[in-house]
């Protein structure tokens, strides 16, 4: 009898299967073996209690698991210290990692500890966990219960995800970024457009590494399982990850859809509420939306607080001010963003063009701390969300985009590019 060849496998069923010890491919149920279990201070409480009173069990493998007091840090409320008073007692007594206030947000820390690589199996209680597939792991979002066993068992168990293959082509123009190519995708691909999928995204040797995690961190606005994007060039080898073989598609593998994006053709994008799909064209938008008063521009988060998100910012506010009745926060996504950002001089420039600093993490992304919304305010963000009420108040809106497109609208006070900055300037 002549056993058939095996079925070519998409990124995320190579991954899956290797963890897992069998092939496997779309709507199969995978038990794997999981490399990293991440949890945020917001979910700390509901981990621990499962843990301790539902499971009467301590992590496996302390190693494996990392607790990142990041969404609201420092604390805003009492009962915000006791919850995280409380996450610092569990890992002293229990020898998990913990990453405490001023550290960072989770998903820069856990790359910049090499505790996401390539091929690894990475679950936060974060939905954003999706992050972790720009160095190739499959990394998505749990909830505490799901959390809670990967962590007493060490094991996983999910649905083999379906892919969509993004292919993104060309280079990018001046002044267009990896978020706006991110942006750009989400309309494509819809908010729905990807639900319960593997949004794999092949770039060749496009995008740093910083970049590749803003493409990833998006996926999940497309209601992505997993994020992943395919190794090319030296991008991955330069921070010196191994990238086993297996981690790559196979020629022939099945996609339900397949998508191209030119870059080349790309121009600054902008989200506007209340969906992360209601994506356009900047320099497109009416006259009305351009001239609109913004009380609020924020950068930083997951999605882009890197050094070089602050870096594009200070490029624009470089010599310039803060409009006045517009405020500008900024916020580095860890520790180490902020050393480099004072290192080279990123934060004084910053901070001379009237920028209010933050302590890294996730500052206002979620409307907790650090910068809420009134009601009828207006945000223009690079973080990754604008639902009603996601920044503070029911009737604030938030618009996002990218560092440089945020800083041009902090200084001119309304939605901007920054080359109307450099014609106002010149004027």
């Amino acid at each position: 009898m002549t056993v058939p060849a095996p079925q070519p496998q998409t990124m995320a069923e190579r991954i899956l299967s290797v963890r897992g010890g069998k092939p496997v491919y779309a709507g199969d149920l995978a038990v794997v073996e999981v490399d990293q279990v991440m949890v945020v201070d917001s979910i700390a409480q509901s981990f621990i209690e499962r843990m301790q009173r539902d499971l009467d069990a301590l992590p496996k493998y302390p190693e494996r698991v990392s607790i990142v007091i990041d969404h609201v840090a420092p604390a805003s409320t009492v009962s915000v210290a006791q919850a995280q008073k409380e996450a610092r007692e569990y890992a002293a007594a229990t020898g998990v990692r913990l990453f405490d206030v001023g550290r960072g947000i989770c998903h820069q820390v856990l790359m910049e500890e090499g505790l996401a690589r390539p091929g690894w199996i990475v679950l936060g209680s974060d939905s954003h966990s999706t992050t972790y597939g720009a160095v190739a792991a499959f990394g998505t979002g749990m909830g505490a219960t799901d959390i809670a066993l990967a962590a007493a068992s060490g094991k996983t168990w999910l649905r083999v995800p379906e892919s969509v293959k993004v292919t993104f082509t060309g280079e990018l123009k001046p002044g267009v970024s990896a978020k706006d190519a991110a942006l750009e995708m989400i309309r494509v691909l819809g908010a729905d457009g990807a639900t319960y999928q593997s949004v794999e995204m092949h770039a060749g040797d496009r995008f740093s590494r910083g970049e590749r995690m803003t493409l990833a961190n998006l996926c999940v606005e497309a209601g992505a399982k997993a994020g992943l994007v395919v190794p090319g060039g030296e991008i991955l080898t330069d921070y010196g990850y191994d990238i086993p073989e297996w981690v790559y598609p196979q020629p022939g593998a099945n996609y339900v859809r397949e998508v191209v994006l030119h870059l080349d053709a790309l121009r600054p994008r902008m989200s506007a509420p209340n969906e992360v799909d209601n994506v356009h064209d900047v320099a497109a938008l009416s006259a009305e939306l351009r001239g609109m008063h913004v009380d609020q521009v924020f950068i930083g988060t997951c999605t882009n607080g890197r050094i070089e998100d602050l870096r594009e910012a200070a490029a624009v506010l470089k010599g310039r001010k803060v409009a006045p009745g517009t405020r500008l926060l900024i916020i580095p996504a860890s520790s180490q963003v902020m050393e480099q950002a004072m290192e080279d001089g990123t934060l004084l420039t910053l901070q001379r063009a009237g920028a209010a600093l933050g302590t890294p993490g996730c500052g206002p992304c979620m409307g907790r701390h650090q910068g809420v919304l009134a009601p009828g305010e207006v945000c223009v963000s690079t973080s990754n969300r604008n639902f009603i009420g996601r920044m503070g108040d029911k009737d604030a809106r938030v618009y996002l985009a990218s560092p440089a497109v945020a800083a041009a609208t902090a200084v001119m006070g309304r939605i901007a590019l920054p080359e109307d900055v450099v014609a106002v300037v010149g004027a």
